[in-house]
């Protein structure tokens, strides 16, 4: 019988809407950890997202220490945190000491130059910016696509 009483792992983490010139940055993702190491996968589209660490000062820190792992640039704003959050179970072979993720997510403008965002993290094989209506089709993960489409009317750097 499983033991209801026992607390449930959440692993907090931030992610990005980034935004240059009305066009989104997503992440192709062709690795991923799991409980054996690092696997491979055919490849995921999604924002740029990551565990909130200890060593961060804040929610704010969080997010831009993730940019600058997952793209080698610190050319980013924060221009607003959204209210709410991308919240998942992780699938078995996934659940790394945590069973659920609950994304803070912020809408990020990208000030620096495209040819300069180089990934760094390994999970990472590509950037690229999107235009509105492709990041919907791009994106693999159904519930960031649904807070991307609830969003929309919020997704402006201005």
């Amino acid at each position: 019988m499983k033991d209801e009483s026992r607390s449930i792992m959440i692993r907090q983490a931030v992610g990005a809407i980034v935004m240059k010139d009305n066009q989104f940055l997503l992440a192709h993702k062709t690795k991923i950890n799991t409980l054996t190491g690092s696997e491979k996968i055919k490849g995921e589209w999604d924002f740029i997202k990551g565990g909130i660490e200890d060593s961060d000062e804040s929610v704010q820190h969080a997010m831009l220490r993730e940019l600058k792992e997952e793209t080698g640039c610190t050319d980013f704003l924060i221009k607003k945190q959204f209210p709410d959050q991308i919240c998942f179970e992780f699938p078995e072979k996934m659940k790394i000491g945590y069973e659920r993720q609950e994304t803070t997510m912020f809408l990020v403008e990208f000030t620096g130059v495209i040819a300069d965002l180089l990934p760094i993290d390994e999970e990472i094989a590509e950037l690229q910016f999107f235009a509105r209506e492709e990041v919907i089709d791009k994106l693999t993960h159904e519930d960031t696509k649904s807070f991307f489409i609830k969003n929309l009317s919020q997704l402006s750097t201005k």
